[in-house]
């Protein structure tokens, strides 16, 4: 049975149906819903699908994840790799924690590449759990887990597909269960991959490795790879394996970041002109504002966005020295603090996530790493852009500055604030806890078995 579509329009319609032609030819009928056995030996294929902010290339990648499962094709747990080979999987896949927080947001079960190319290596004692969890064996009648604890990991496997995640809810820290990380060796099935405009032929080639069928979706208008030799990957490919959306798609209420964004692209527009068009937009419309000081209040739950890391780290000392010395400090220490780990910018901690905590990048970050978050409102470091336009830099064909700009002000699902001057504002009033924006789990006591 053909699975219920959104209403697309027709260049949707046009990209579904090659979506749905490459996956017909891997074994996957999304009409039909159904799928036959994966075969090793069927040759390597892989669309994108492009189109800039708001053209509905997120909502493709969601309505073709819903089909594939009910065509019975499993999605791929990060934590866990597949022992039976002949079940027909798919992977949805981001560059980075944030543009995969933003798909998981959305109900799309999405990772990041790295945890896809590396998957952790499980305590003995603990992999029956896993395999459990990954419906690849029975339910353990006896080892390091009580039952209560296994009905806590299976609700929040249920809920939110990762194994770690799951044991953390158990009452674990990785490092009881996770002995270490190893590359990926074996094939997998299908992948989806996410904001494509941010990877470099390198990553492409790894993923190409390992999934013999391949969707992109990417903006072309976003900044490439830092990395790059000046493009996207899907720009290579041939216009046969490309799906371009062209149509924009607007909200009951107009958007003025979607025009002005759009704005962005006439060959003519310079720095200067655009700001006019800004202030225009901010006296029409009470979501776009120019100001000239920095809102000290919203560095605490949104980064400002900037291109030079100079600038970057200007503002976070100036915000710290700023907040933290203003009267009657109340700061939390965790709004300023970066978690790290090698080979992830943003790494997820189940247990972090699952209390509900929120890191930040500490009031200011640059716009090439804002690419695929997302955040009510977003602040905007012009004299930066500015400085871009005035550089004469141009990136992929266009100038720097309009790249950065279309990536910083799409990052605001609402607002938008275009800080014309190097000032910060005073806070309104101390900050707290409260400012960090997570919503605690609650906490309850449960007798163990």
């Amino acid at each position: 049975m053909a699975p219920a579509l959104p209403a697309l329009s027709a260049d949707q319609q046009a990209a579904w149906a090659a979506a749905a032609a490459l996956l017909r030819g891997s074994g996957v009928d999304l009409d039909a819903g159904s799928a036959e056995e994966a075969e090793p030996d069927r040759p390597r294929t892989v669309l994108a699908v492009t189109g800039r902010a708001g053209s509905g290339k997120s909502l493709l990648l969601a309505a073709l994840t819903g089909a594939l499962r009910e065509a019975g094709v499993a999605a791929v747990s990060p934590d866990w790799a597949f022992r039976k080979r002949e079940r027909r999987s798919f992977a949805v896949l981001a560059p980075t924690n944030k543009a995969a927080s933003v798909l998981r947001a959305r109900g799309v079960p999405a990772t990041t590449i790295h945890r896809i190319l590396y998957t952790p290596v499980y305590d003995p004692a603990f992999e029956r759990v896993a395999r459990w969890l990954a419906g690849e064996g029975d339910r353990p009648e006896a080892g390091p887990l009580t039952g209560a604890q296994l009905d806590r990991a299976r609700a929040s496997f249920d809920g939110h597909g990762s194994i770690p995640a799951a044991l953390a809810a158990a009452g674990l820290r990785g490092s009881d269960f996770i002995t270490g990380w190893t590359r990926r060796e074996d094939p997998l099935d299908i992948g989806l991959v996410d904001e494509a405009s941010m990877l470099d032929a390198r990553a492409l080639d790894d993923l190409q490795a390992i999934f013999p069928t391949l969707l992109l979706f990417g903006d072309p208008a976003q900044l490439p790879p830092v990395q790059g030799q000046g493009g996207m990957v899907f720009e290579a490919l041939p216009p046969a394996q490309r799906r371009d959306l062209t149509r924009v798609h607007r909200q009951e209420a107009d958007s003025p970041i979607l025009d002005l964004s759009e704005a962005l692209w006439d060959p003519a527009l310079g720095f200067e002109d655009f700001e006019d068009l800004l202030r225009g937009a901010a006296a029409r419309d009470p979501r776009v504002q120019v100001t000239g000081r920095a809102d000290a209040d919203l560095m605490a739950r949104s980064p400002m966005l900037v291109w030079r890391n100079a600038t970057r780290i200007r503002l976070i000392h100036a915000w710290r020295l700023h907040v933290v010395g203003a009267e009657e400090p109340q700061v939390s220490a965790a709004s300023i603090v970066r978690i790290e780990r090698e080979g992830e910018e943003e790494p997820f901690i189940p247990y972090a996530a699952q209390m509900g905590a929120t890191f930040l990048h500490g009031a200011a970050v640059t716009i090439h790493k804002a690419q695929g978050s997302q955040w009510d409102t977003v602040q905007v470091f012009a004299p930066d852009l500015y400085a871009a336009a005035r550089s004469g830099r141009a990136e992929a064909g266009q100038p720097l500055w309009k790249r950065l700009a279309y990536v910083a002000i799409t990052r605001a699902a609402r607002d938008l604030r275009w800080v014309v001057a190097s000032r910060l504002a005073r806070p309104a009033a101390p900050l707290s806890v409260e400012d960090l924006g997570g919503t605690p789990g609650a906490l309850a006591l449960e007798a163990e078995e």
